[in-house]
Formats: structure tokens, C-alpha cells, sequence
């Protein structure tokens, strides 16, 4: 398989130029008018440089209420951070957080919308936690048939599938399904999956209108317009996160409270010492990171080759089993989040018993090609050539 890499620039014609969902305006604000809104969005909910709030205001469609995932509306609460009911300052619409006191909105809070809208950036990893934002959406509005409209993004990370399938033992909030760590898919895409595999509590189905990119192939580089949260600053960052992120069950940190959080990793003990690093409060990123105040030495990643680290169109474990060697006899390497990153146990075991990246990454490849099998029932756009 070849990886195409395309950037599309607003020079060129309009007619190449990639649309996300949000922006195809023609194919969802008639379904909106007259009906009581909700919104689930972020500050990556943009049409054009729009929030999509304001934008829907301008056009006098009524928004009864906002739903924010984790990092909250405005995307500058830390990772992790409770978040607690508010108004949208500009507009003073309610604001309901999904990622505090609870993940699913309750049927108090959905009783007067007539119709769900859905637009958040995602990036195409398991535990990113959005896609379960997305469940629990779909959930309640299945439950009180309130139809969703997903506002579709492209996915930076769709160019390839690969890490271990969750296992159901170890579901949580940041790993609610069996797919792998990378799934290949646009969040549009994967609300179908959730539909088609009946993975809804009772095996509900949501009445799901999914609004596509335009102009938009899964062999696209598509440089997202804004961060799609505090800790993924650009598009190295995005590309590294699915690697480094096994790092936040270990004792390792993954650069938070730098300013190159997922473009390092490092640990006070590490004995790579060409490279340090002190983590520090960053409010709206970081507030208390790993080993705050403490000088890291390890690896500096933020001058790496971006288009040769796509290409590769895998994970890199090479990071994680570097680190482990060099820490497992000092430090109490992982703690039990790990296995809820990974979504089994087996990667810690097999990482102990120093298997190589290519033996372990060999052991995944029966429960790939099954996922693989599954995913292409729910495709919009067209897979790698």
C-alpha cells in the first residue's frame, strides 16, 4: 500500500478544497429549523473560522442546549479535569459537561430537544475520549428517539489500523469497544459502527444522518484548523499521541506541562541524558503534571520526519520498550491504566517478557483482519489505494 500525501490549500480550486460536515451548511440547516437544538461540540466545532454556535444563532436556529466532552466547550480544561455545568459566555446558552459528574446526558436534560447535532474534531484514536462522548450521546438519543446529525470531520490518523482489539474485560471510558488502538475511521463512520454492531445498551439503534467531508480521501493529510485539545498542538503531536499515549500508564511522562507535550518522553531517572526537560503548571493544559518541577531526561521527538512517521502507517513501540529497559529495575514501570490504554493485558505481559516490537506486533494480526473485515461495512469515503 502506498500513502498519498496531499495538502490542499485554500489557493486552489474550491472544488478540491477538503469540507468538513459543518460546512456543507445545504445539506443540514433545513432539518434544523423549526426543531429545538442541542449541540455536543468543542472549540473545534468551526464553520469556516465560525463557531458553530454563533453561526447557527446568526441563522436563528434555536440552540436549547450545549453538550461539552472532556477539555469542556471552549477545549481548556486539563485531561482528566472535572468539569462542571456553566453558560456559554458569548451567547449564554446552558452548557451541560459529559465529562464530570457524569458521561450521558440524563433525560432531564434532553426532555425539550427535538434533534441532536454533533460536531467535534476527532483523531482517530481509542482512548481519545470523544468517541465515547459520541456513545453515550447516541445512547440517550436513542433511548428518547431524538434523531442525531453528525457534522463530519476527516480523521488525521485514518491513513492505517493497527494495535491490539480491545478486550470487553478491560472497557472503560477511555476504550468502550472492540477495535483497535488506531481504527481508520472518521467519527461519522465510527457512529455507524456503533449502530451496525449493535454496541448501544440493549442494542438500541440511534436514528443516525451523518453530513460528510467533501473532498476528502482516507490518503489525505488533512492539518486540522485548531487543536483538538489542550495537549495535541499540531500535527506531530497528533501523529505521535497514539504511540506515546501508553506512556500515561507507566511511570514515564509524555512531555505534559512542556510545550511539546507528546513530542518528548522522559523520566528523572532515564539514563538518556542528551535531552532533559522540566515539567511545569500550564493552566488550561497541565495543571499538575507528571513529575512537575522535576528535570526529565529521555528522548526529544519534536524534530522528527512527520511525512516518513506516516508512512510507516503504524505504531511505534519502540519508545515504550526503549523506556521499560531502561526503567524496570528502578521504578514500578506500569500501573494498572495501562491495561485499560492498551485494552488487555497481554502488551504488558508480553513487553515483561522482552518480546521484540515485531513479535508483538505479530500477535495482533488475526484480531486486525477481523476488524478490518467489520469496518468496511461502515466506510463513507474511499479506502487506501
Amino acid at each position: 500500500m502506498c500513502l498519498f500525501i496531499v495538502r490542499i490549500s485554500c489557493a486552489q480550486q474550491n472544488e478540491l478544497k477538503i469540507l468538513p460536515g459543518a460546512e456543507n451548511t445545504q445539506d443540514y440547516l433545513s432539518l434544523l429549523q423549526g426543531k429545538s437544538v442541542g449541540v455536543v461540540g468543542n472549540q473545534s466545532s468551526l464553520v469556516g473560522n465560525q463557531h458553530l454556535i454563533d453561526f447557527l444563532v446568526a441563522k436563528n436556529i434555536k440552540i436549547q442546549r450545549i453538550f461539552s466532552p472532556e477539555h469542556g466547550f471552549r477545549g481548556v480544561a486539563d485531561a482528566g479535569e472535572k468539569i462542571k455545568n456553566s453558560k456559554d459566555v458569548k451567547t449564554g446558552i446552558s452548557i451541560v459537561s459529559l465529562y464530570g459528574k457524569h458521561f450521558k446526558p440524563s433525560e432531564e436534560e434532553v426532555k425539550d430537544i427535538d434533534i441532536m447535532l454533533f460536531d467535534i474534531q476527532d483523531v482517530g484514536v481509542r482512548f481519545y475520549t470523544y468517541i465515547s462522548t459520541l456513545h453515550y450521546v447516541m445512547e440517550i438519543c436513542a433511548e428518547q428517539n431524538i434523531p442525531l446529525i453528525i457534522l463530519d470531520r476527516p480523521n488525521p490518523n485514518a491513513h492505517y489500523v493497527d494495535g491490539p482489539v480491545l478486550e470487553k474485560k478491560y472497557a472503560s471510558f477511555v476504550g468502550m469497544h472492540p477495535v483497535p488502538v488506531v481504527y481508520g475511521l472518521t467519527i461519522g463512520e465510527y457512529a455507524k459502527m456503533i449502530n451496525g454492531e449493535s454496541w448501544l445498551k440493549g442494542n438500541l439503534k440511534c436514528d443516525l444522518t451523518v453530513i460528510p467531508c467533501k473532498n476528502w480521501h482516507r490518503n489525505q493529510i488533512y492539518d486540522l484548523p485548531v487543536k483538538p485539545s489542550p495537549n495535541l498542538p499540531n500535527a506531530l503531536s497528533i501523529a505521535l499521541y497514539p504511540s506515546l499515549c501508553f506512556f500515561e500508564g507507566t511511570s514515564v511522562s509524555a512531555g505534559r506541562g512542556t510545550d511539546y507535550p507528546f513530542q518528548c518522553f522522559g523520566h528523572p531517572k532515564m539514563r538518556q541524558k542528551g535531552f532533559s526537560y522540566t515539567p511545569r503548571s500550564i493552566p488550561g493544559a497541565s495543571k499538575y503534571p507528571k513529575f512537575k518541577g522535576k528535570v526529565c531526561y529521555g528522548y526529544d521527538l519534536s524534530n522528527y520526519n512527520l511525512e516518513e512517521f506516516r508512512k510507516r502507517k503504524s505504531l511505534d513501540l519502540s519508545f515504550l520498550i526503549k523506556a521499560y529497559q531502561q526503567l524496570h529495575a528502578s521504578t514500578k514501570f506500569f500501573n494498572t491504566f495501562f491495561r485499560n490504554l492498551a485494552g488487555t493485558n497481554q502488551l504488558r505481559l508480553q513487553i515483561e517478557k522482552g518480546m521484540s516490537e515485531e513479535e508483538i506486533r505479530a500477535t495482533w494480526q488475526e484480531d486486525l483482519k477481523a476488524f478490518k473485515n467489520i469496518r468496511k461495512k461502515y466506510l463513507i469515503y474511499p479506502d487506501w489505494e
